[in-house]
């Protein structure tokens, strides 16, 4: 059985697959452009769906793209 738990990744899980720091993903959340998070206590979670879908949202082809608020 599939469980949900097992989708889920820690902030330094995230960080490393998007090649930033914890700290970053923090200011992220702070300022909402981050990929989507869910708060379980203190602890902060993401799904991996929520990661590579904010990624593709993110994805440009041009440097003087902007991105498009999710």
């Amino acid at each position: 059985m599939d469980r949900a738990i097992d989708n889920l990744a820690t902030a330094e899980e995230v960080a490393e697959y998007l090649r930033t720091s914890k700290a970053q993903l923090a200011q992220d959340r702070y300022r909402g452009i981050g990929p989507k998070f869910v708060k379980h206590g203190r602890r902060v979670l993401y799904r991996w769906t929520d990661v590579y879908a904010w990624t593709e949202a993110n994805t440009m082809q041009r440097t003087d793209e902007r991105a498009v608020p999710a």
